[in-house]
């Protein structure tokens, strides 16, 4: 039952508007710097190495043990435990695109959890970002810590290709054959990530904030990141 939640939590009927975002794909995509399949491949293949991406994914794991002794205990420290983690998180984004995307995913998801049932507790409850939204997500769905990370970078990857199969143009086969390729990477860097300290990763994704810091800068744009 828990592999069919996540089969849901990953579709891309999900309403949580990640089609409209590229972060930075696009301003690379303009540069010339992504022009074939081969080059998106090896992007990607940098991302799920030592980008953002990565610290994120490290994080879910503490994210959902604070939520859930958030939720047994609302009166504890918990909550401010996952409020710190989710800024630091945002800070590691340099872009005001990529912050107000992380903000509006977050905002979605936790509003059709609450929707189809699953609110996040509390009265008031905090506006969380995309990690640690995903990672309420993950703990009021019992999808095991691995695979939930496993699926964030599936689901990282699965939308850069479909922005990459707009913007490049890459064919939708073309999109497939690096999401089989890269189902491999995906399942070891889940695997050590899942049970990493993201306070001592680190991020070397120079590059990939540079695209999103440059993305508002483009004249004409089909994304909002």
């Amino acid at each position: 039952m828990a592999r069919l939640r996540l089969f849901q939590l990953v579709s891309p009927a999900l309403p949580v508007g990640a089609f409209s975002y590229s972060e930075g794909l696009e301003a690379l995509v303009q540069a010339g710097q992504l022009p074939d399949a081969a080059s998106v491949r090896r992007w990607l293949e940098a991302e799920l190495d030592r980008g953002a991406l990565t610290i994120e994914a490290a994080s879910l794991g503490r994210l959902m043990e604070a939520l859930a002794r958030w939720r047994e205990a609302p009166g504890g420290h918990a909550l401010q435990e996952v409020l710190e983690l989710d800024g630091w998180l945002l800070a590691q984004r340099e872009a005001a695109e990529v912050r107000a995307q992380q903000r509006q995913m977050g905002l979605s998801l936790l509003q059709l959890l609450a929707d189809l049932g699953l609110p996040i507790p509390g009265e008031r409850s905090p506006r969380l970002a995309w990690p640690a939204a995903w990672a309420w997500a993950g703990l009021a769905l019992e999808i095991p810590p691995q695979e939930l990370v496993e699926a964030y970078l599936y689901g990282w990857i699965a939308t850069q290709l479909s922005a990459a199969v707009r913007l490049v143009p890459l064919g939708p086969t073309a999109a497939q054959r690096i999401q089989l390729a890269l189902a491999p990477a995906i399942a070891s860097r889940a695997a050590v990530l899942a049970t990493a300290d993201p306070e001592a990763l680190w991020s070397g994704g120079v590059g990939a904030g540079l695209a999103q810091l440059g993305h508002g800068e483009l004249y004409s744009r089909l994304f909002r990141s």
